[in-house]
């Protein structure tokens, strides 16, 4: 807590939190977005810094009762127009949210909760760890992927979002992929969850990089990993 210093510890059982304070930084514009299919439209998206916006370089997308009737394709349309930009985006599919909600909600409804990130400081890099990736060796290799895209150490945030099939059951009993990070990225604090399915991509951003259609950027048994700098 407060410091990098600390090792990363992943929890499978019960529940646990943290809180990420990001800093005011000159040219980083940091906006929270919530949409349900009552508030959705162009206009919102366009409010929450997601489209007509050219400093937008990393998304954090988090969809809720992902498993209602819908929600899969209400989230495909709040992921399409984002999928040919050139942005990193990663997140994974939650039960539940604690965010200020749309006055139009209905509570229980299925969302999207997130946060854009503008600025041209910004730089980001993802991988995304797929089922075959179940020791200690393949999760070093995929890991050393990321470090590949020399995204500086200082100021930067890691964000791990890891399926719930996987962790210690997955690696056995060993919590192999947060202890493998803070091996290879010493200094960057790591925060994450493990949730109901993976958004995200295995790509290192450059300016010729665009992302994918939005049905290839939602997993299953997966971990998806991304690195953050604010400049």
């Amino acid at each position: 807590m407060g410091s990098h210093s600390n090792l990363p510890q992943e929890f499978e059982e019960g529940e646990a939190g943290f809180a990420v304070m990001f800093p005011n930084i000159d040219g980083i514009s940091i906006r929270s977005f919530h949409f349900c299919k009552r508030n959705f439209s162009s206009t919102s998206l366009e409010e929450a810094g997601l489209v007509n916006n050219p400093n937008l370089r990393v998304v954090l997308l988090f969809g809720y009762e992902a498993f209602k009737s819908g929600a899969a394709r209400f989230l495909n349309q709040v992921i399409e127009p984002l999928s040919k930009a050139n942005i990193l985006l990663a997140g994974g599919h939650i039960e539940s949210v604690t965010s200020p909600e749309p006055e139009c909600c209905n509570p229980g409804s299925y969302g999207v909760v997130g946060l854009a990130l503008s600025g041209s400081k910004i730089q980001s890099a993802s991988v995304l760890l797929k089922q075959d990736v179940n020791s200690d060796k393949t999760a070093e290799a995929a890991l050393q992927r990321l470090k590949s895209a020399n995204i500086p150490q200082h100021n930067t945030l890691g964000f791990m979002f890891a399926c719930v099939g996987r962790g210690k059951h997955h690696y056995n009993s060993k919590n192999v992929e947060a202890d493998t990070f803070r091996k290879i990225f010493p200094s960057i604090p790591l925060f994450g969850f493990f949730g109901n399915g993976e958004i995200g991509c295995d790509k290192i951003v450059t300016d010729g990089y665009t992302l994918t259609d939005a049905e290839n950027l939602q997993h299953g048994y997966s971990t998806v990993v991304a690195l953050v700098h604010l400049g």
